[in-house]
């Protein structure tokens, strides 16, 4: 009989022991699962944006973001670097891996559409846009930079423009210069800043993108915006007779740039334009920040801006945009950010400090300088056209060919080769 209890005292030690055993079990697996469940308020912002300006920008975002939102935190996942080029390989290898981040920064356009969401990489955002009443709040044509077929897959932040000459106003005035509106007129007043002992154009082409942005805008001059959407279309091909006009009118211009150009970047060139060594440049609007933020110049005392030569009435979109990749944890918290995004609030505490205007037409422009108001106006009744140089009107591919054919030109003048490789890349536009 004692031994029977004795069995039944083990037995019920046993069990209890099995029973706190369980317990121990239950509470680590939920402390686990309560950490894997504070990894999904983290949102993992991954950009190029480092450097003056846009960072600020980008802070300013964030700090304003994570007081309206406390239960979210923001990861600043920002990569240095070769004006975006580093950023875009390190993506590639984490996209490929399956492993993306919240959200990235994109160019709408074909960079978008053509590398991630036809790899099928990107969630449609079309109950977003609805849910917000974004559809009339964005232009019709940006928001099919960022959509395919039927479906949206990123929300833009900015709009920067493209063809934008910026010009050292005391240079202007000392020689009796007037804007040039047609690349003829550019011509003949290079000639006189020339042969004042001025270089006409800054040019810093050590980055090679910055030679095919001239040409792009070049392009539009001789063929118009609809006609150069036709040519990356593969409608129009390099060879017609108006594309190989526009390249001759591109060496024209090159003949009047700085013989240094090839180990300068585009802020070293902005400040050739700061300094009055040069008279102007053709830069996206993020050189009007350089200028404001960095050289502190003042718009329209110091330098002024008018549309590159031949193509006023014309907006060069390059419009920074984020979306969200397949696989994400957190989802929700991804679509909160992006929500903020396209707010007001969000493109209005980002945009004057990144010196780019807001993408949705209902902004404040009281919040922007007079260079800003003026290009919001101008957004708003100008044909867009989508940048070539950022990855907007054509794909990855044939950029980079383009970007090679165009740095060979800019070096050697031979405008049967440059036709030739730009006709050549086509298929893969």
């Amino acid at each position: 009989m004692k031994k029977m209890y004795r069995l039944f005292g083990l037995l019920i030690l046993v069990l209890l022991l099995a029973a706190c055993g369980s317990d121990s079990d239950d509470a680590d697996q939920s402390d686990k699962d309560a950490d894997k469940g504070s990894d999904t308020g983290v949102v993992e912002i991954f950009s190029w944006w480092t450097g003056a300006g846009e960072e600020d920008g980008l802070l300013a975002l964030i700090d304003l973001f994570e007081e309206t939102h406390d239960d979210i935190e923001i990861e600043n996942a920002a990569v240095a670097g070769g004006a975006g080029t580093n950023a875009k390989a390190v993506l590639a290898t984490r996209m490929q891996g399956d492993d993306p981040p919240s959200t990235f920064q994109v160019h709408g356009g074909a960079e978008l559409n053509m590398s991630w969401v036809e790899a099928d990489k990107m969630e449609p955002l079309n109950d977003l846009y609805e849910d917000n009443d974004w559809l009339d709040k964005f232009p019709e044509e940006l928001i099919e930079l960022v959509s395919e077929g039927d479906d949206i897959y990123s929300v833009p932040v900015n709009i920067h423009r493209g063809n934008v000459m910026f010009y050292n106003m005391e240079v202007f005035e000392e020689h009796d210069i007037e804007v040039p509106t047609t690349i003829d007129e550019f011509l003949e007043v290079a000639k006189v800043l020339e042969e004042a002992g001025i270089t006409p154009l800054a040019l810093g082409d050590k980055e090679s993108w910055t030679p095919t942005q001239i040409l792009e805008n070049v392009l539009v001059a001789e063929l118009g915006t609809e006609d150069y959407g036709k040519l990356f279309a593969g409608d129009i091909e390099f060879t017609d007779e108006r594309v190989v006009h526009a390249i001759e009118d591109f060496g024209k211009i090159l003949e009047y740039v700085n013989e240094d150009h090839a180990s300068r970047n585009w802020q070293d060139s902005a400040q050739l334009v700061a300094e009055g060594d040069a008279a102007m440049m053709n830069m996206g609007d993020w050189a009007k920040g350089y200028f404001s933020n960095d050289l502190d110049l003042e718009t329209n005392v110091d330098f002024g801006y008018f549309p590159f030569p031949g193509t006023d009435g014309t907006f060069a979109v390059i419009t920074d945009t984020f979306g969200l990749p397949k696989g994400v944890d957190n989802p929700d918290e991804v679509k909160e950010f992006l929500t903020f995004l396209g707010s007001v609030d969000g493109q209005d505490v980002f945009n004057p400090l990144k010196g780019s205007i807001p993408a949705r037409i209902d902004a404040d422009p009281e919040e922007y300088d007079e260079y800003g108001q003026d290009a919001m106006e101008d957004f708003k009744t100008a044909q867009l056209y989508p940048s070539l140089a950022h990855g907007s009107a054509a794909s990855e591919g044939f950029l980079t060919k383009a970007n090679q054919a165009v740095n060979i030109y800019v070096t050697q003048g031979d405008i049967d080769n440059l036709v030739d490789a730009l006709q050549n890349a086509a298929p893969e536009m």
